[in-house]
């Protein structure tokens, strides 16, 4: 499985950014697609996650109710649409596939990993 994040860039707060992740290869059904993201010096935290099938969904704390996480049938691609950004949210934002079931929260729970897309909100 490779995954290509795209979308990232410079914003101000209260913006609104769209990230995507392309992914190919073989990806079953059962498969769990999840966005991660590090900020300078910190460790890298996990943002949200969709089941392949696109049936279920589950987002960290500081960002439900601000992001959507969607999955693109037509392109093969899982989306991440966050509004309401804040300064806080400015990291490299990763895709991650983890090839079994379960909507984990962890990174040793992913078993393919994208390169990352940066993702700066200015005050």
């Amino acid at each position: 499985v490779q995954l290509q994040a795209s979308g990232g860039g410079l914003v101000q707060a209260g913006g609104s950014l769209r990230l995507s992740c392309a992914a190919s290869g073989r990806i079953l059904g059962n498969y769990v697609m999840g966005w991660f993201r590090q900020a300078p010096e910190k460790e890298r935290e996990f943002v949200s996650a969709i089941t392949w099938s696109g049936g279920s969904t589950t987002y960290s704390g500081s960002v439900k109710g601000r992001f959507t996480i969607s999955r693109n049938n037509a392109g093969s691609t899982v989306d991440l649409q966050m509004n309401s950004l804040k300064p806080e949210d400015t990291a490299v934002y990763y895709c991650a596939v983890r090839g079994r079931s379960g909507l984990w929260t962890y990174e040793s729970a992913y078993d393919y990993w994208g390169q990352g897309t940066q993702v700066t909100v200015s005050s």
